[in-house]
């Protein structure tokens, strides 16, 4: 088996560091020697993500000819790089990215809080809002109401209530993507349809491609399954995919899955164009890959003016390629362990007879829930309510990390529920065990990559606003310089108690 999941060309690998050296450096800086700077430039890329780990490197030949630097100050960086534990060789097989044992610290921050602890703890680790009240209420009483019939059977219905899998269908038709009940099957939550979708179609030891960064909880439900996560790296910036890098991926490593978050990328907030989306669904198609798109947070476009692409499964309408999850967490309440799977009535059928040996069906009261708002209007109000209330947190959340922490690099998502943070060449890590000894949690990037990628990066997410949002900042500061001092120790202050 080899050692590398993907390739890096000499092409690519040289964009990347060119980009890199456009950064302003420090000023009077002493410019260090060729190959340490190349040395440098590659190991910061495998950090950052943008260079997957796993990744083969070009030939000590091509990348000097793509760089205009000799063979020797290549081979002298691929050296410095082994010396460190970010690069591994091979005769036979060249060389590839890794991450050295022990680096980074272990990735924190994404366990719920207990209630208890939120009265001294701002906690920033989970990207999921309040309920919107009083849908909730309103959902609920009116699925009491419809539950007697239900109760005089068994209550298992493994591909879910005929009811609900008409009104999902009727609404990607509505979207413009015709659409029968038998292609959906509901599922709990979006988690649970990632689990039979892995279950049904990758064992144990199977390649699948993802983006990278990527969605921490699915990138660990996959590697609880035993699958090899074949990393992807994204764009800079909110452009998101670069399409070039995804074709040679699906046709080098041959995935039998590849899992994508179109609408709003969690954590990065891009949203893919209607090029992109179109391109993805050519490149699955022709590589035999699965497209998983999970479109969980399609519905909170936070700019008014944003107008939404079409759905990426617009391009493969009867899911022969595409496989899409949908979920009611993001959009309405993480609470309402709603899902559902859109794909070809005979991947839902073979899904629904797999499910006999997991969870059997979702609960029914809650998909009575969100039938019942789905059907009187209340989804859409409540929806409404939600990107309200998350782009008025998102603005507050962005001035105050401005005001407190202006070395921080990120761009302003138009929608979804998540800022990407550079956090100023600090650890991620770092600052999420400081951050919680002086009350703020937040996930370190490395979260959302694979074998320690992205160790200076943090996600903020949209969930507080106003002086909530103003007094984590401030406490991400005091945890930045604590981190910055290297007195993040026991000497921390601890946290105070905020009352919003």
């Amino acid at each position: 088996m080899a050692e590398w999941t993907s390739a890096v060309g000499a092409s690519q690998l040289a964009r990347l560091i060119t980009s890199q050296q456009e950064r302003p450096g420090v000023p009077g800086a002493r410019k260090p020697p060729a190959y340490r700077s190349l040395a440098d430039g590659i190991r910061l890329l495998v950090l950052e993500g943008r260079v997957p780990v796993a990744a083969r490197l070009p030939a000590e030949r091509e990348l000097a000819a793509a760089l205009s630097l000799s063979r020797t100050t290549v081979a002298a960086a691929y050296e410095a790089l082994r010396g460190e534990g970010f690069l591994e060789s091979r005769r036979g097989a060249g060389s590839w990215t890794s991450v050295p044992a022990g680096n980074p610290l272990p990735a924190r921050g994404l366990e719920p809080l207990p209630p208890e602890s939120l009265g001294s703890m701002i906690d920033l680790g989970c990207a999921a809002l309040p309920a919107p009240e009083p849908w909730l209420t309103k959902a609920v009483q009116g699925a009491l109401e419809e539950l007697p019939p239900y109760a005089h059977t068994h209550g298992d219905y493994p591909a879910g209530l005929p009811a609900l899998r008409r009104m999902l269908a009727d609404r990607y038709t509505d979207r413009g993507i015709p659409t029968m009940p038998e292609q959906i099957m509901v599922t709990t939550g979006a988690m649970g349809a990632m689990d039979a979708i892995c279950s049904l179609f990758a064992g144990r030891g199977e390649r699948i491609a993802v983006e990278s960064p990527s969605y921490a909880n699915i990138l660990q439900l996959m590697r609880a399954a035993g699958l090899r996560l074949v990393p992807v790296a994204m764009a800079d910036g909110l452009t998101g995919w670069d399409l070039a890098v995804w074709r040679q991926v699906l046709r080098d490593a041959a995935p039998r899955l590849a899992y994508v978050v179109a609408d709003f990328h969690n954590p990065t907030g891009a949203l893919a164009s209607a090029e992109q989306r179109r391109a993805m669904v050519e490149a699955a198609r022709s590589a035999g890959t699965v497209l998983v798109v999970d479109e969980t947070m399609a519905e909170l476009g936070l700019d008014p003016a944003l107008e939404m692409p079409r759905p990426v499964c617009s391009h493969d309408p009867a899911g022969s390629t595409v496989i899409t999850v949908g979920s009611a967490s993001k959009a309405f309440w993480a609470g309402m362990r709603i899902g559902w799977v859109r794909a070809a009535p005979d991947v839902i059928r073979s899904l629904v007879a797999a499910r006999a040996y997991a969870d059997l069906g979702t609960p029914v009261l809650e998909q009575l829930a969100v039938n019942w708002l789905m059907r009187t209007g209340g989804w859409q109000e409540a929806v409404a309510l939600r990107r309200e209330q998350a782009r008025e947190n998102r603005d507050a959340l962005v001035a105050a990390v401005r005001r407190e922490l202006p070395d921080w690099e990120f761009e302003v998502p138009r929608g979804g529920l998540t800022l990407w943070a550079r956090a100023g060449g600090l650890s991620g890590s770092r600052l999420a065990e400081v951050g919680e000894r002086v009350g703020v949690r937040v996930p370190s990037g490395p979260r959302f990559g694979v074998d320690g990628a992205f160790e200076g990066y943090v996600r903020l997410p949209f969930t507080v606003g106003g002086p909530v949002a103003e007094e984590a900042a401030v406490r991400l500061a005091a945890a930045a310089r604590l981190v910055g001092t290297g007195a993040g120790g026991s000497g921390a202050e601890p946290p105070r108690t905020f009352v919003a």
